[in-house]
Parts: structure tokens; C-alpha cells; sequence
């Protein structure tokens, strides 16, 4: 079977500056690198007073309307990006969907590659002053720029290299022009030669920075989000666990309005232990995974399946107004589990029987509420398998099912 490549993968290395990169990263990844470009607006803002200084200071010396327009362009760039990091959380932040995030991410570059094209802009402008003091407060800013790069940007690669392509190819090919051409003092060609050479040099070095922290920070967030699913989901059937079923009641739980209800759904299947033992545990294992599937494929988007150990099972079904619609869910999963299943050439059948609580009618705890299902769904057993059975009310008031 062919090996598709990953973020991570060496071989794949190149790809990282491409616009490929980011198909081989999960979304969970990809959202969680993208969030880290609108996290600090305190650089950005620090490096725009920074170039409105060091700019300042040019105009004062050379009285330049071209260096006080790019003193204006560069506040208005510093504004722009300060508002789309604004823009961004107030639209949702990670939580939108990806289409929108590749948007945001989009405008965030363009923003960028017209800081770094400002930069590059005035140093190739002050070169003609022959002034050392002014030159190296203009430099100071391709420098500054490339480390905030690296360290706030590393997560995008392109971004990174695009930005220093822009600040950087520009200025060096100005002071290669600029050394041909001469100038006043005592190698004043080759020093310009070996500033070049210099900006280059860090430039390469930033972007291979790039490079590692990048793979540090994909392969960090892919394994915390690898153990996060693990801490939430059922290995085998890919269902949620104990850990995320709780989750999801509570948040089911706080979102429902007050004329609706939570149906608890218990199940535990019929005949299973006799293929078990009968077959072994691969085939087993091989269908309660088309268990699950099949109840994924039954209940609707907004229900939670889960797998809670051996062969038992729980459906979350919200926003119910009746214990009707509980019912019929219930009837539909019994039909749909106890159709012929077919597992190396072997055809098998099993039943389920069901036991349902509901929240709030029997109590909103949720260990509450597995309890008295699972007290239903034993009457379901006892009166003939492939059967749904409610909790009921005692007179005290508590949730349990009658036998």
C-alpha cells in the first residue's frame, strides 16, 4: 500500500514552503498553527513604532517625501494587521471552519510581504546617503524583522520564506549595485559586497531555523492531539469513550432549551458472547466494529455513539420533546443491528436490546442516568431480548427501571 507522505516526513522536507504543506497536516494541526499568527499583537505593534523611528529619523536627515511616504504606508500596515488580529478573534477565532481560516491566514501573508517589502524599501532608499549611522539603523530593521519572523511564524513556512525573500533579495542586490557603482572612503565597495553577503547568509540560516521549528511544532501538536483522541475515543471502533460521552452530556446538557430532553440510550448486545467464544476474539472484534459502524450510519449528525467496554453501548440523542422520538430511534438502531452480518465469509446474527433514561425527567447526573438504563435495559433482557424499555419514576421521585 502506498505511504502517503506527511508534514513530518524528511522526505517530504521540500514541501514544507509549498502551498502543498498544508494538505498534509490534520485541520486539528493546521488550526492550532494558523491561531499562533493572531496571538501577539504586541510585536507587530512594537516593530511599527520601531520603523516610524528609525523612518523619522531618515526624513529628518534627508527631508525625503518618498521616506515620509513610507513612514505613512508602514503605520498604515502596522493598523491593518493590529485590526485583522482583532477581526480574527472577533469572527470566531480557531473555531471557524477551515475554508474561512485559509482566508484569514491569506490576508495575514499579504500584510506581512508589505512590511517586508517597506523595509526593503527604505534601505535600498538610504543607500545613497553614504551615511553609516542612518545605514545601520535601517539594517537593524531587516534583522529585527527576521528573528519576530522566525520566532512568532515558524508554524507557516511559506509565510516565512516569502517574507524574507521580500525584505532581504532586494536589499542585497541594492548593495551588490551599489558596490559596482563606488563610493566614497576606503573599501567602500567591499564592505557593501560583504553586507550582502551577510543579510544572505542569516537569511538562509533564519529560514533552516524555520525548517526545525517547524517540525518540532507539527510533530508536538499532532501528538497532543493524537493523545488527546486517545484519552477520548474508543480504539477499536473509533467511538467516543466513558471520558468524552460525559463531555458531550454536559454540553448537550447546558445547551438544550428547557422544553427539551436528553434520551440516554443503553445497549448491550444480544447473542455477542456466543459468537465470541465461538469464534474468537479478531471476529469479534471485527463486529463490533460494523456494530458501530451501523449505529453511526442509524442515529443522527448531532448524536453522540459511544462505546463504554465490551459490548455495550451508549447513544446520545438530544433535543427530543417526547419519549416517542426516544422510542423510535431505539426501534430503528434494534432493526438496524439485528440485520445479517457477514465477517470472513461467515454469515452471523445478533440482536440488541435497549434501555433509555431521560434527562431531565429521570435526572440530569449522568451516572444517574447510566444506572437507571441500564436497570431498563435488564428488563429488556428478562422479557425476550431485541427490546427497548424506559427508566421509570418511583414514588420517591428517583429514576429506576421497574422490573
Amino acid at each position: 500500500m502506498e505511504r502517503r507522505a506527511s508534514a513530518t516526513d524528511p522526505r517530504s522536507a521540500p514541501a514544507i514552503f509549498s502551498r502543498r504543506a498544508n494538505l498534509l497536516l490534520p485541520d486539528t494541526v493546521y488550526r492550532d498553527l494558523v491561531a499562533t499568527l493572531f496571538s501577539m499583537s504586541a510585536p507587530i505593534l512594537g516593530f511599527g513604532i520601531l520603523y516610524a523611528l528609525v523612518g523619522t529619523l531618515v526624513f529628518l536627515s534627508s527631508r525625503d517625501g518618498f521616506i515620509l511616504a513610507l513612514i505613512c504606508g508602514a503605520s498604515v500596515v502596522t493598523a491593518s494587521r493590529l485590526m485583522i488580529i482583532r477581526g480574527y478573534h472577533r469572527a470566531g477565532g480557531i473555531t471557524q471552519d477551515m475554508g474561512t481560516l485559509r482566508i484569514w491566514e491569506q490576508r495575514y501573508a499579504w500584510l506581512t510581504y508589505g512590511s517586508a517589502a517597506l523595509i526593503a524599501a527604505l534601505n535600498v532608499a538610504v543607500l545613497s546617503a553614504h551615511d553609516p549611522l542612518i545605514h545601520l539603523a535601517t539594517v537593524s530593521l531587516i534583522f529585527t524583522f527576521g528573528a519576530g519572523i522566525v520566532s512568532r511564524n515558524a508554524g507557516r513556512p511559506r509565510l516565512c520564506l516569502m517574507s524574507q525573500t521580500i525584505c532581504v533579495v532586494p536589499v542585497s542586490l541594492a548593495m551588490l549595485i551599489h558596490a559596482v557603482l563606488g563610493g566614497p572612503g576606503v573599501l567602500h565597495a567591499q564592505f557593501f559586497v560583504l553586507e550582502a553577503i551577510l543579510l544572505f547568509v542569516v537569511a538562509a540560516m533564519s529560514i533552516e531555523s524555520v525548517r526545525h521549528l517547524y517540525r518540532s511544532a507539527v510533530e508536538h501538536l499532532t501528538t497532543k492531539h493524537d493523545l488527546g483522541k486517545l484519552a477520548r475515543y474508543d480504539p477499536l471502533t473509533g467511538l467516543a469513550n466513558r471520558l468524552l460521552v460525559r463531555e458531550s452530556f454536559l454540553t448537550k446538557a447546558a445547551s438544550c432549551r428547557a422544553d427539551q430532553q436528553i434520551a440516554v440510550h443503553y445497549l448491550d448486545l444480544d447473542g455477542f458472547k456466543a459468537i465470541n467464544d465461538q469464534f474468537g476474539h479478531p471476529v469479534g472484534d471485527a463486529m463490533l466494529v460494523q456494530v458501530a459502524q451501523r449505529l453511526v450510519a442509524t442515529v443522527r449528525g448531532d448524536d453522540v455513539v459511544g462505546r463504554i467496554g465490551g459490548d455495550e453501548f451508549v447513544v446520545l440523542q438530544p433535543g427530543i420533546q417526547h419519549q416517542n422520538q426516544a422510542e423510535l430511534l431505539a426501534r430503528r438502531i434494534i432493526r438496524q443491528l439485528s440485520d445479517m452480518y457477514e465477517i470472513n465469509g461467515t454469515e452471523m446474527r445478533i440482536s440488541v436490546s435497549i434501555g433509555i433514561a431521560l434527562a431531565p425527567v429521570h435526572g440530569l447526573d449522568l451516572d444517574g442516568l447510566m444506572q437507571c438504563a441500564d436497570g431498563a435495559l435488564y428488563r429488556s433482557k428478562v422479557k425476550g431480548k431485541a427490546q427497548v424499555h424506559f427508566c421509570e419514576i418511583t414514588a420517591a421521585g428517583g429514576g429506576r427501571a421497574v422490573a
